[in-house]
Formats: C-alpha cells, sequence, structure tokens
C-alpha cells in the first residue's frame, strides 16, 4: 500500500470522527472501513492487490466514513440531490449498497482467479454474484440486530427513512453493483492481473 493511500485513508477518517451527528452510529458506519484497513495492512506483504482493486477500496472505505460522519439520511450533497431532483428521500445510503456489490465483486473475482478456484468464466461471474448477494444480506442482517439491540437508536444506522422496502432495494442496489463492475471492470481489472503468475493458467 503506497503512502497516498494510508494518507487519504486515515485523513477521511480523522475528519469523519470529529463531532460525527452520533457517536454509535458512526463506530457502527465506520468499523468495516477500519476492519479492512486492519486486513490490508495485514495482507499487504503476503497479498499484495491490483492497483484497480486498492483505489475501489479506498473509495468504498471513505464512502463508509462520509456516510457514518453524516449518517446516510443527511449527507448534505445528497440532501441537495433530493431537492433539486424531486427525490422523496436523500438516496446516499443507495450509493452505499451498490458500493457494497461493486467493491466486492472485483475483491472475490481476484481471489477467485488468482487462487484459480474457479476455472470457467461464466462460472465464476455466477459465483462472484452469489458472493456479493450474499455479503449484502449479512450486511442486512447484521443493521437487522443493531435495530433489536439499539432500538429507536438504529433509525440513523438503518436509513431507511420511512421506505417498507429498503432491504429489497438494498440488495437490487448490491446486484446491480456486482454486475455492473464485472462487466465494466474486467478487461482493466485482467491487464492488472498479468503481473501474478496463476492469472496466465485461467481461461478468458
Amino acid at each position: 500500500m503506497k503512502k497516498t493511500w494510508i494518507t487519504t485513508f486515515l485523513l477521511v477518517f480523522a475528519w469523519s470522527a470529529v463531532q460525527p451527528k452520533d457517536y454509535l452510529t458512526w463506530s457502527m458506519e465506520v468499523a468495516p472501513a477500519v476492519i479492512g484497513f486492519l486486513i490490508l495492512i495485514a495482507t499487504y506483504r503476503s497479498f499484495p492487490l491490483t492497483r484497480l482493486l486498492y483505489g475501489l477500496i479506498l473509495l468504498h472505505c471513505i464512502v463508509l466514513m462520509v456516510g457514518g460522519h453524516y449518517t446516510y439520511a443527511e449527507v448534505p450533497v445528497f440532501d441537495q440531490l433530493k431537492m433539486l431532483l424531486g427525490f422523496e428521500r436523500n438516496n446516499y445510503d443507495k450509493l452505499g449498497h451498490f458500493l457494497q456489490g461493486f467493491v466486492p465483486a472485483i475483491i472475490a473475482r481476484e481471489i477467485l482467479i488468482r487462487k484459480a478456484v474457479v476455472r470457467s468464466p461464466a462460472w465464476r461471474n455466477f459465483f462472484i454474484v452469489c458472493i456479493c448477494l450474499a455479503v449484502s444480506a449479512l450486511y442486512e442482517l447484521i443493521e437487522w440486530g443493531a435495530a433489536i439491540a439499539i432500538g429507536i437508536s438504529a433509525e440513523a444506522f438503518l436509513g431507511t427513512q420511512g421506505y417498507i422496502w429498503d432491504t429489497q432495494a438494498d440488495m437490487a442496489f448490491a446486484l446491480t453493483g456486482a454486475i455492473t463492475a464485472l462487466l465494466l471492470l474486467g478487461r482493466i481489472h485482467d491487464s492488472q492481473l498479468q503481473r501474478f503468475k496463476p492469472f496466465a493458467a485461467m481461461p478468458k
């Protein structure tokens, strides 16, 4: 990991931690970013990633930390978009759930290719989409658990904003993100994977 990546992460993290809307909500929203950061530090030498994937993970971490600072229902830019475009709700959470499919799709793709887990590209893409849906479902279960454990304070964490189909919509956005990542980034990802030996033996 380059110093610019780490510096950017730490600067955004520090900003996010200064007077967030609610510290309990902030800690829950930012926790996945912090866990991801620690995993990347621990595996940097044994399993370094492509530049593309490092960039995507940083983007996802920033989205999580911004959402943690304001809460997903009150991110100012998306409040402005809400008024400008006539939305009924602040849709920042939908960006987060889109990336919840988009970024894990490339993470799963990199691991499956480099570890030569699935040789068929078609089957690999199928399993990647399934993995991303599983990640999304797990996150919804975590949110459900938080709602039960915390009670009314969980509204900021859930960010439902009164939308009864919020859980289903979140998973649909994650699914869309996963498919979009596979369609748009496959060739770019392949070119960066060339530096890793197992990739050469995999069918394209």
